[in-house]
């Protein structure tokens, strides 16, 4: 065994201090013990367990150099974080389960059916809420204060002293992005981000702590008001996925854990596998809020999410997805002075493209292609400083107070970058009739005029996209694009991590949308009538296709999504041509920007595949040993040192029937969860007590949904000498058909069986089922 614990690195679950987001040093010492010493899972194989399996690298000078320096290692993504938990998705079929079940009638179960429909529909309804919400209170916060800078502005121009409105725009972005940064990193720091990372782990089957509470819903909501209104180059897209997701458990569970309410509705579906099916639901729902795209957001829980899929899911996810947009349409409509007016898009509107300027021909698909390869290259380049960063951000800027200092100098350094990039250009484009500009500024320009980079970053991200998209021929220098891309880059690799609630969504298709357009423009001036085929508008989009795939490497869905959100099918092939590109280049040289986020706060992510080298490895040889087991008639006192024992912090245990041949090793019978045995301890059920009291209530399946999903710890229950000489019946309660493998099936075997069936315990048997 010694040999193979050097090849596969191994993170126990006992020491509670494992590396993550929030815990940046790893105890070194402690992790040299457990490579030693492989204390196992109840001859179960946990996939928490496994790490990186490292074929190629032997660790032997890891262990060496961590024994070197015993007292701390810095944070290595590497080593699997102890602070994670997976889902059971697999349901217990006891006696309780199966009783229940068979009592149901065939109307019982249609009665199940219709109220995933309408939990679907009230996911849609008030994901789509939100979206409004935040729309609304962006706008008007913005508007706000892009209304009072350019008074100041346009004060200043004249008399001199633009210096003040530089400080009056950097104080106001700090302001508003030192209230989103303080609530995320004091009171919710799992709301950071974009959400999206952690939901993907969610529907691969790990639990990430706090994701889907309602506090991280409020807390999300507020903070990415403050941070896209304090002109941070963040959008708010990819947050709404994650507050459609926290919408979905909530109201699928009917009651609010949190606010300590129990609604007494829904209550069947209070388990992991029916509670992931409605996450998937919700985060569909929030991309079809953010982008007007019902199809995407189906397309995005298949393609980003869900390992397990089936029809009747398909329909019910596009069901919410519907009745989110609709929702966010309806009360927008209202809100705009225009009720019962139905067409406007989501969350982002690229406003339509017209039928003429899209007309593209044979010979621009190598322009295409070329422009994918361009956006994979920058993505890669972009992720890889993103990384260095996040490693950086981990080690050294850990403290709240720290977090909240670095969001409030980028929003400063946003609004100085900003304001001398709009100073310094000299870039004048004409007020025509038709002009979209929201805040137009003048600054140094002639009467009539206005300053094209101030349409750049004078202006919510959004809006910056749109005029990229849609503004006439020659209303961009290509100077004034090329200075704006390379800052707006920095600007938006820098931003994204901080400890703010913020989407990279927006930001990745602005930088696209402006090197896409330079590159028309370019295309313009060197070729013979190229002023007549290519359209600045047309290439932006493909930029900002290019851009948003080589950062995110989202094919399908994004592809989708593209169309949708520009309501225009005749791009479908050249978006998709780019995003493939753009994923096959930038995944040459790094992956996509959510799956280094999930590998740097060490989750146990599944990905598709088995490793490629790991067929010589069977389940014999990396399953958790030595085996902790249960006889099917327990002592309570053993039951309570097991659970209590923190070296084997295991959630599931065999249960076994003893052989008459063998001391040691026992036939299995059945599989008991710790969460289980918890409620048990809790109820006091107990042989003896069930002898002498013959009134005592029989426990239910509705005592162990109501524990769902935070069972009390162990340390809680208290049990006293006496009713630890106690004998407890586990026959009613263990699954009695657990899942199974010989141990000699190989390792990709075994991941298949995880993957797909979304298991979290597996024992491992011997020929005689031992």
């Amino acid at each position: 065994m010694a040999n193979i614990t050097k090849k596969v690195s191994w993170s126990s679950r006992g020491d509670e201090s494992g590396g993550g987001e929030r815990t940046p040093l790893l105890n070194g010492s402690e992790e040299v013990r457990y490579t030693r010493q492989l204390s196992g899972d109840g001859g179960m194989f946990h996939i928490g367990r496994l790490s990186t399996v490292d074929l190629e690298e032997d660790m032997t000078s890891d262990e060496d150099s961590v024994r070197g320096c015993p007292k701390e290692i810095p944070h290595n993504e590497k080593l699997l974080s102890l602070k994670y938990e997976s889902l059971d998705y697999d349901n217990s079929e006891n006696q309780l389960f199966l009783e229940e079940e068979r009592r149901m009638s065939f109307l019982g179960f249609k009665c199940l059916e219709i109220s995933r429909w309408v939990i679907c529909g009230l996911i849609g309804f008030l994901t789509g809420l939100i979206a409004c919400c935040i729309d609304i209170a962006v706008e008007n916060l913005a508007g706000v204060k892009y209304f009072v800078v350019k008074q100041n502005i346009e004060k200043f121009t004249e008399v001199g002293g633009l210096s003040i409105s530089l400080i009056l725009w950097a104080v106001l972005n700090s302001a508003f992005v030192m209230v989103g940064a303080i609530i995320v990193a004091f009171f919710e720091p799992g709301a950071a981000g974009s959400g999206i990372p952690q939901i993907k782990c969610y529907l691969n089957g790990v639990k990430i702590p706090r994701v889907v509470r309602l506090k991280t819903l409020v807390v999300k909501v507020c903070g990415v008001i403050c941070s896209v209104a304090g002109g941070l180059a963040v959008g708010k897209e990819g947050p709404m996925i994650h507050s459609g997701a926290v919408v979905a458990a909530g109201v699928s569970q009917g009651r609010s854990t949190s606010l300590k309410k129990d609604f007494k509705i829904f209550e069947y579906f209070r388990r992991d596998t029916e509670k992931r099916d409605f996450v998937s639901a919700g985060a569909a729902a929030g991309v079809s809020a953010a982008f007007g795209a019902p199809v995407g957001g189906v397309l995005f829980s298949l393609e980003e999410g869900a390992s397990f899929w089936n029809q009747m899911l398909t329909w019910r996810i596009f069901f919410a997805s519907m009745i989110s947009t609709f929702t966010l349409n309806f009360f927008l409509s209202i809100y705009n002075k225009k009720p019962g007016d139905l067409s406007s898009p989501g969350l982002i509107n690229f406003g339509r493209f017209e039928s003429d300027s899209v007309a593209y021909n044979l010979y621009e698909i190598p322009l295409f292609i070329v422009m994918g390869a361009v956006g994979g290259l920058l993505g890669a380049l972009f992720n890889i400083l993103n990384y260095w960063l996040t490693i950086f951000r981990i080690r050294y800027v850990h403290r709240p107070c720290l977090q909240v200092m670095e969001a409030m100098l980028v929003a400063a350094v946003t609004a100085t970058v900003s304001f001398a990039m709009i100073y310094f250009s000299n870039d004048c484009q004409p007020l025509g009739p038709d002009q979209s500009e929201d805040y137009p500024l003048q600054l140094f320009c002639a009467d009539g005029e206005y300053n094209s980079m101030a349409t750049a970053f004078f202006n919510t991200p959004e809006r910056s996209v749109r005029s990229l998209f849609h503004n006439p021929p020659g209303s961009y220098n290509p100077l004034t694009l090329s200075l704006f891309t390379l800052t707006y880059f920095f600007l938006a690799c820098w931003t994204y991590g901080l400890t703010v609630s913020a989407g990279v969504f927006i930001p990745s298709l602005l930088i696209g949308a402006a090197w896409g357009r330079l590159f028309g423009i370019l295309l313009a001036s060197i070729t013979p009538n190229g002023s007549i085929w290519a359209d600045p508008g047309k290439y932006a989009l493909i930029g900002a296709a290019a851009q948003l795939g080589g950062i995110v490497r989202m094919t399908l869905s994004l592809t989708v999504i593209m169309v949708e959100a520009t309501g225009n099918v005749t791009y479908g092939l050249p978006i998709m041509l780019v995003l493939l590109t753009a994923k096959v280049v930038g995944d040459y040289f790094v992956e996509g920007l959510y799956d280094i986020h999930i590998k740097l706060q060490s989750v146990p992510f599944l990905h598709l595949e088995a490793p490629a080298t790991s067929h010589w490895l069977t389940a014999r040889e990396v399953m958790g040993a030595p085996v902790t087991c249960f006889n099917r008639i327990e002592k309570v006192g053993t039951i309570v040192d097991v659970l209590s024992n923190t070296s084997t912090n295991h959630n599931g245990f065999p249960v076994v029937v003893p052989v008459a041949a063998s001391d040691d090793m026992g036939k299995i019978c059945g599989l008991i969860l710790r969460s289980q045995l918890i409620v048990l301890l809790k109820h006091k059920v107990f042989v003896e007590l069930a002898r002498s009291r013959l009134t005592q209530r029989k426990l239910q399946l509705k005592d162990f949904r109501d524990a769902y999903p935070r069972f009390p710890p162990i340390q809680s229950i208290h049990v006293s000498q006496d009713e630890r000489e106690c004998m407890m019946d586990l026959t009613e309660f263990m699954n009695p058909t657990p899942y199974t493998v010989p141990q000699e099936t190989s390792l990709p075997r075994v991941f298949k069986l995880f993957r797909a069936l979304g298991l979290r315990h597996l024992v491992v048997v011997d020929s005689e089922n031992r």
